[in-house]
């Protein structure tokens, strides 16, 4: 093993040094469509293994950046000066960016709020007799999980923050907790009827529709397309199978061990991406579970209050529905009032109940918001390598040796494929699913030789369409650079190389049975509901047989 660390640095170096001279001597890879080549790829590949190889995310992700940098405009000198000022000042400044990063930051002011003046002990506490055991624990984390649908951001930091100090107490592993948490986000809002998810996805569908005269209500469309997110559907299968039967396998098999064993809930070598310390210091007197939750239910309350509040703003028809109506709010501020006015309502409580001085409520405050900032930074950096990856085409060019082989009954399949690679490669399911929709429903419908208002409610079109989204949800899972997969191992204080190393092989499971069975099956017409009985009976089989129990050692 120390031979291995020793010769480490010097491969990285050589690799670098290569991989610049490569990039600054070869020609523009995007000028012509026809010219986008393997190179686009690239920079995401180099930075994700470079990161599992050094276990460095920070320093791969800058590198990834720079080589993909260098790509564009053929220099490596050149390179690094153009992502400092212009792709990384372009990431910050971008609205979306800077909401997210807002909401992120004060939301960790607030947990730092409730962790000092007791609540977090408190809620601990109290619910010391129903969190009772690992099993308990794990269960009411998943089941937080499905509480909070309407956002995967909110889900994330919402559920992590609040069962991590349950899952300590009980010795779950922090990879586990991340685990847990990641993979009820998304898939729980992707799924959800009513969602930011859900009315992305319909958006996408109104320009194609509108293009080929179809009839059908995208959010019907939608609807349909639900029982078809075989990866989505399949991986809380997993997650309710694995919790239940306690078992697990590969490198959360031995987190758990270590955790059960030790006590230990991160590695010793862990670099978490969240600082509990700084939010909590030691001694810290349990108060009344209020004290948290209530904090907690206002960011839960004026989110969603935000989001029907600038809906009805934004909305121009008369009598709008839900849907109308969720569809024309803004996500962005409602999450940023619900983060801002929780904070105020901590730090109201805190002062109003004599628990914490206004001096000690707001230090603890910034200490949380400073706990944030590892997570800030890596978040930027990996949507900059997702602006390099646009400017390289790297989704162009994915697609484009992926159309070559599509036939009808293929297509659910190449489409997933294809989705999860772009989400691997970029780290955005929704920049995939923005890339990828509008390419793929035309060419479905072109592909099928029917009414485009019979195609859009076929089986195939239908697993199609939800292939795009469990695709875009399964390479987020497994891709180091997603921003969702780093807000996870931040909400719960994990390291977030080992949330990856040790959330892989379960994505892959449920994604090769997702892509295989499902995909291909509903190609060749085997029935929904036959492919997911048959999926969970196979989920089932493998953590049974495959899985080990977790024991103390």
């Amino acid at each position: 093993m120390k031979l291995i660390q020793s010769y480490k640095i010097p491969a990285v170096l050589l690799i670098l040094i290569l991989g610049f001279v490569f990039a600054s001597e070869t020609g523009s890879i995007s000028s012509g469509a026809g010219e986008y080549s393997i190179l686009s790829i690239l920079p995401p590949l180099f930075a994700i293994l470079l990161a599992l190889v050094t276990h460095e995310a920070h320093l791969s992700l800058f590198i990834g950046i720079w080589l993909g940098s260098t790509l564009v405009v053929q220099h490596p000198i050149s390179g690094l000066t153009y992502a400092l000022d212009t792709y990384m000042v372009q990431t910050v400044t971008d609205h979306g960016h800077a909401s997210i990063l807002i909401f992120t930051m004060v939301f960790g002011g607030l947990i730092g709020v409730i962790s000092a003046n007791g609540g977090m002990a408190g809620a601990v506490h109290a619910a010391a007799r129903y969190a009772t055991s690992n099993r308990r624990s794990q269960l009411a984390t998943v089941l937080m999980g499905f509480v909070i649908f309407f956002d995967d951001y909110a889900n994330t930091l919402l559920v992590g923050n609040m069962m991590r100090p349950f899952t300590d107490r009980v010795k779950i592993s922090r990879e586990k907790l991340s685990y847990l948490v990641d993979s009820t986000a998304a898939p729980v809002a992707s799924l959800a009827i009513i969602s930011s998810w859900s009315v992305f996805q319909m958006s996408l569908l109104e320009s194609p529709f509108e293009q080929f005269g179809i009839s059908v209500n995208p959010y019907f469309t939608f609807i349909q397309s639900i029982p078809f997110s075989f990866y989505c559907i399949l991986t809380l299968v997993f997650i309710l199978i694995n919790v239940m039967l306690k078992r697990e396998y590969g490198p959360m098999h031995a987190a758990e061990n270590r955790a059960i064993s030790t006590g230990k809930v991160l590695a010793d070598n862990a670099k978490p991406l969240l600082d509990p310390s700084l939010m909590q210091g030691k001694n810290i007197t349990p108060s009344h579970w209020s004290n948290a939750f209530i904090p907690i239910g206002v960011v839960v309350a004026v989110t969603i209050g935000g989001l029907i509040i600038t809906g009805l703003k934004s909305v121009t028809m008369e009598n709008p529905s839900l849907r109308d109506i969720i569809g024309a709010a803004d996500p962005y501020a409602s999450l940023i009032w619900g983060s801002c006015i929780s904070s105020i309502t901590a730090i109201g409580i805190s002062v109003g109940k004599g628990v914490l001085n206004l001096e000690k409520a707001l230090e603890s405050w910034v200490n949380g918001v400073r706990s944030m900032v590892m997570a800030c930074i890596i978040l930027v950096l990996a949507w900059t390598i997702g602006s390099v990856c646009k400017d390289l085409h790297t989704a162009e060019y994915l697609v484009s040796i992926s159309s070559n082989v599509l036939t009808p009954n293929m297509l659910p399949f190449i489409t997933f494929g294809t989705a999860a690679a772009i989400s691997f490669s970029t780290g955005s399911s929704w920049a995939t699913m923005s890339i990828l929709i509008p390419v793929v429903v035309p060419m479905a419908l072109h592909l099928m030789t029917l009414d485009p208002n019979a195609v859009v409610e076929s089986p195939v079109f239908l697993a199609t369409f939800a292939s795009v989204l469990s695709g875009s949800v399964f390479g987020d899972h497994c891709s180091p650079i997603s921003d969702t997969t780093i807000l996870s191992s931040t909400a719960s204080a994990s390291d977030h190389i080992d949330h990856v190393k040790t959330q892989m092989p379960y994505a892959l499971t449920v994604g090769v049975l997702a892509m295989t069975l499902g995909c291909l099956g509903v190609g060749f017409g085997v029935p929904v509901s036959v492919i997911l009985i048959t999926g969970s009976v196979i989920l089932f089989v493998i953590i049974r047989y495959v899985g080990q129990p977790v024991r103390a050692v």
